[in-house]
This record gives structure tokens, sequence and C-alpha cells, in this order.
């Protein structure tokens, strides 16, 4: 007998791991499917697993097509604020990675290399703060270790503070983020956790509870190590925290502080922030700076994170890995950010749907700037399908007790057959699998669903 795919039915690709996440709507040219992909929940038919919906899928939306809609005829159609918005150019970065995301609207504006592991340097230092604000007083008193004052490499910035020295956390916190002190980041770790090491854990938990992906902290302070590491989204979604609180606010942008004395410095001491874009009167100043931290280390190169908040919207960027460009590039995407927010971009949306890719997921943003979320829909002639969160979903997935397989570009595939290990399944004309049946008059699937091969 004749495999499945006879009769001019659509033969199916093989099941086997790999493929390129293409954009959606786009022919994808590399048999296979993603099970690891983050929305991908579903377990493959033909490997004797049984299914798992996971607590993200769509509800009880069903599968019947909740919109269509198309990205061409939209863009065509234009609108005056489309206009506007093409007009604005997307800024030119010349550091090896960047991000720009909008706090406000939840949204990524501009990105290049966002999901690439850099080395953070200084900008760890923002992590640092934040857990020494949740799980301390500021009145509390750091006493510092021989090991938080030599554990440093050669070069490192510090206040000279020595073993023995005891300051508040409220001016460790300054030291930390205004001289960016190296030695006040362990000192303050060992306060919170009692050693590095347990902090660092804190840190990666943290890290995790925040969303970050592609992030390991082995130290507090950013100083080289090959496993301490991040990406440009990552340390948004930090950033996006830290900046949530506002004493760690109003620490990182004071102009001007007293660091009290110490066993070698007798004399109190006067820091400012590290961060040019905050002084008025410096050449790379930013109105409407709410925080920051910069960052240098020979591995990292330059790294900046600034957050500014003006005309109703607060957006944070992020630049990894400069020479020199860190507040050229951080003004490039600052101010391609507000002219879109001026055109009405970030509370309106684009003007017109579209494809939007967070990291190894893609997202379909409409016109208004929303997202399409649990259940299918109808994009430029093929359906889709997204869990709860916005998330495009691939592979095969169970959704409301029938099987169906999502392309790796996230179309539904339908009317065909497909092959899975040594199995073939065949999906009906609304993309559930077909059990139990005859399709063309000569192929029998079983009840659960695989192709019975007749002598």
């Amino acid at each position: 007998m004749n495999q499945p795919g006879a009769g001019g039915l659509q033969t199916g690709n093989s099941g086997q791991t790999g493929g390129t996440l293409l954009e959606p709507g786009y022919q994808n040219t590399e048999p296979g499917y993603q099970t690891a992909e983050p929305g991908n929940t579903g377990t493959q038919p033909g490997t004797g697993q049984a299914g798992n919906t996971g607590t993200n899928q769509p509800g009880t939306t069903g599968l019947v097509s909740m919109g269509t809609y198309s990205t061409t005829a939209q863009q065509a159609a234009g609108t005056s604020q489309n206009a506007a918005v093409t007009q604005i150019a997307e800024p030119v970065v010349a550091a090896e990675a960047a991000i720009l995301y909008d706090a406000t609207h939840d949204r990524v504006i501009y990105e290049k290399n966002a999901d690439e592991k850099l080395y953070p340097a200084s900008i760890t230092k923002l992590m640092t703060a934040l857990l020494v604000l949740e799980n301390s007083s500021l009145d509390g008193t750091v006493t510092f270790s021989e090991g938080a004052v030599t554990n440093l490499e050669s070069g490192a910035v510090t206040l000279k503070v020595a073993a023995g020295d005891q300051i508040s956390v409220k001016d460790c916190l300054y030291g930390l983020l205004l001289k960016s002190a190296n030695e006040v980041a362990n000192g303050l770790a060992e306060h919170v956790s009692g050693s590095v090491e347990k902090f660092a854990e804190l840190m990666n938990a943290k890290a995790k509870a925040l969303g970050c992906t592609n992030t390991n902290f082995v130290n507090p302070n950013g100083l080289n190590n090959p496993n301490h590491y991040t990406t440009c989204r990552d340390m948004a979604k930090i950033a996006k925290a830290a900046f949530e609180n506002q004493t760690l606010c109003e620490i990182s942008s004071t102009m001007s502080y007293t660091f009290p004395a110490t066993k070698k410095v007798s004399q109190t001491r006067t820091l400012t922030p590290g961060h040019k874009m905050l002084y008025p009167n410096d050449s790379r100043y930013y109105a409407g700076i709410v925080g920051g931290k910069t960052g240098y280390t020979s591995l990292a190169g330059n790294t900046l994170v600034t957050c500014v908040e003006k005309d109703g919207v607060r957006l944070i960027a992020v630049v990894m890995k400069a020479s020199s460009s860190h507040y050229t590039d951080t003004k490039a995407v600052l101010d391609y950010g507000y002219a879109l927010n001026a055109a009405g971009a970030l509370v309106t949306g684009t003007g017109y749907h579209r494809w939007i890719q967070d990291g190894a997921v893609w997202h379909f943003e409409l016109a208004d700037g929303t997202r399409l979320k649990n259940g299918r829909y109808t994009i430029d002639g093929n359906d889709y399908v997204f869990d709860v969160s916005g998330n495009m979903l691939t592979g095969w997935q169970n959704l409301n007790g029938a099987w169906y397989y999502l392309e790796t570009s996230g179309a539904m595939a339908v009317n065909g057959w497909r092959q899975d290990q040594d199995k073939w399944f065949y999906l009906g004309s609304d993309g559930a699998m077909v059990k139990n049946a005859v399709i063309d008059g000569q192929y029998y699937v079983g009840a659960d669903g695989v192709w019975v091969q007749q002598s």
C-alpha cells in the first residue's frame, strides 16, 4: 500500500527536532518542530507521551478563529499617524547590543542583539542595590571582612574601605551606586546573605523571578568572571524592577553625597554620580533621568543603563559592550522612543498590525498596540494560536481535547499528512488530528490518530 500523501494529499514534514524560528507567515524550509520554545507546552504525538495543555494555553474560547487580520492591508491603508511614525528613522547604534524598553506600556521599542550574553560590568550593582533594599534596613551596619576588601581584581574601583570598618547600609548604597565601589558591593552582599556566594544565589533567584532567561551572576559587583553574564533584554527587566524602588532612584540620581571617614581615609569624601547624562552642564545631559548606572571592565567594555521619565512615559535604555559610544547610543535610542511617543505610537500603537519578536517568542500586535491572546486567529490567510500571555504557539499542541500541529512559522497545518517519528497523522480542514476515519478512501487512522498500515 502507498504511504499517505498519495492522491494529491499534502505530505507533512518529519517530526525531527530542529528548525529555525522564522517570522510568522513565512514558509519554513527546514523540517521539524521545537519542543523547548517558550509557550510550546504540548508533547509530540508518536512518542507515547500524554499531552499537557499547560496553564498558559488558550482557555474556554474554543478553536474557532476569533478574528481575521492582515498585515499588508493595514500597512497599505495607512493613517496620518502611521505616516508620522514611518518618517521616524530607527537609531543607529554602534555598541554590540542595546535595547529600549517602554516600561509604561510594557513594550520593547528597539533592540539590537538584545539576547546576546555579555559581561555586564558594574550595571550588575543595580541588582545588588535592589536586593539590599529589599532585604535589609538603611540603618543597619555593614562590618567589612578581610575577604570583602581584598577579593578584588587589579584596578578595581574602591573607596579604600578596610577590614573592620563599620559603615551604615545607607552610606554603603551611595558608595555602591555613585562611586561604584567594588569592595562596598562585597560588604553589602555579606551583610545580606553572609557570603558573596550566597548573595549570588539570591541574585539569580531574583533574576529568574523577574523573567530573566539568559542571566547568571557570581558576584555583586560585576568584576570579570566568565560565568557572570546577562543580556540587554534581561538587564532591562532588572532595571525596571530596580527603578520601581523609589529609594534606589533617589540614590542613583543624587548629585552629591558625603561619605563618612574610614580607617584609611580620615576625612569625609563627597561622592558624585558617574552617569554623565545627569549633569545639566555636560553636553551628554538628558532631561528627565530617574536613575542609571555605568559600568566598565576590560572584557565588558562600556555598559550603561538609563531610566528616563517624561511626557508621561518611562523608558529604559540598556547599552552593552560599547567602545566609547555608550552615551551617544543611549541618547539615540531615547530620542527615538520619545519621537514615537510624540507621534502617538507608544499610546495607540503603530497604526498597523505587525509581528513582534521577543527573544525566541513571536507576538502579534494590533494597530492599537494591544496583542492577540488566548485563542485562534486568522492572519494573512493562515490560522495561528496564542496563549493567554500572547505567545505564539508552535509544534504539537493539545488544545481543548484535540491535537493540532502548528508549523515552526506558527501557521496551523490543515488538510494534510504529517509524519512524526515512524507514525503518520492526518490534520483535517479545521486543523484537528483526525481519528477513527478513512482518509481519501484508502488510509485508515485509528483511535490514536495513527495511520494503520494494512497488508
